[in-house]
């Protein structure tokens, strides 16, 4: 960074109630962010050789969805996380900062944020407006990261992972355009009321569906971001407003072919609200029911939609073979 530019420093501490190791593991494990923490949709690591790392990211802010390349160095002994950020739509208007945990004791944690960011190249000059957004985004982030850690003793109970997938004797191209058009299932997945979709950036879609897939018929409305990537084969996405059981939900939709047609797979992982286990299944459910209760829903109704993405490539194979 030239010292001729301006920077905007900041500082930010939390007393988090969990270990340090919690802690820097929660940091460390960037790929799981989408799931544990409510700002990033997805974060790909590009390249790791197990100190230095390379990440690409995105992440929700209001009703825009940004992108990132990230480099961080991870040193677990002095359990410290350097890192520069550099959003995709600005370039050369980096963030450089450390994430740095202290062992209190046992159990208790000290955790510090610290954050420079280059003032030049930011919209209106990064004025006053901009700096008290950056250092509450700052303060959110700390208060997101402190949430997730202090619910370390509960976490693999309220955490599950699960996939279903089909075998299509078809075009995965036809495969993907079925799954890409979410704004059509209304018309084609029998659980699927409604979908409104918006996407300003292609290949990022902002959704809002209304489905009956709930065991019992019980309607509900998610709002998900939808990364595209149709080179690749992938769609992942992570849902912004999700059920009042579901404290988290992100998944991906991943074509393999092979030499009789493709394999299409529906990987999805989701947080439980513990607090809503009792409100919404009834006084007395334990979270291993929950678990499968929640197992049930989304996995059946990604099935179905897998059955109706392999009709979908192989009517329409046969009507453009005619």
């Amino acid at each position: 960074m030239s010292s001729s530019q301006r920077v905007h420093a900041s500082e930010r501490t939390a007393e988090v109630a969990a270990p340090a190791g919690v802690v820097y593991g929660l940091l460390a494990d960037a790929v799981r962010w989408p799931l544990l923490l409510p700002a990033p949709v997805h974060v790909e690591r590009m390249d790791f050789d197990g100190t230095h790392e390379r990440l690409r990211l995105w992440d929700v802010a209001g009703d825009r969805v940004r992108s990132f390349h990230m480099r961080r160095v991870l040193n677990p002994h002095t359990r410290t996380v350097a890192f520069e950020l550099e959003d995709t739509f600005r370039p050369g208007v980096p963030t450089i900062g450390r994430w740095t945990v202290e062992a209190r004791d046992d159990t208790e944690t000290l955790l510090t944020l610290s954050q420079q960011r280059t003032l030049e190249g930011l919209p209106g000059d990064f004025g006053p407006g901009g700096r008290r957004e950056w250092e509450e985004e700052t303060e959110a982030q700390l208060a997101q990261v402190k949430e997730i850690a202090e619910r370390w003793e509960r976490l693999d109970e309220l955490l599950l992972s699960f996939e279903d997938s089909v075998h299509v004797a078809g075009p995965a191209e036809l495969v993907y355009d079925f799954l890409y058009r979410i704004e059509d299932w209304a018309q084609l997945v029998p659980h699927v009321d409604a979908a409104r979709v918006v996407e300003d950036v292609p290949g990022v879609q902002v959704a809002a569906v209304d489905t009956f897939a709930e065991p019992g018929g019980l309607g509900v409305t998610t709002r998900t971001v939808r990364l595209c990537f149709p080179a690749a084969a992938r769609i992942v996405y992570k849902e912004l407003a999700s059920p009042e059981l579901v404290a988290a939900h992100s998944g991906e939709w991943s074509l393999e072919p092979d030499e009789d047609g493709v394999r299409v797979v529906c990987a999805q992982q989701v947080m439980l609200r513990e607090e809503a286990v009792e409100p919404v299944l009834g006084a007395g459910t334990e979270l291993a029911e929950a678990r499968r209760y929640v197992r049930e829903w989304l996995g059946g109704a990604s099935a179905e939609t897998l059955r109706l993405a392999t009709w979908h490539a192989l009517n329409s194979s046969v009507r453009r073979l005619r």
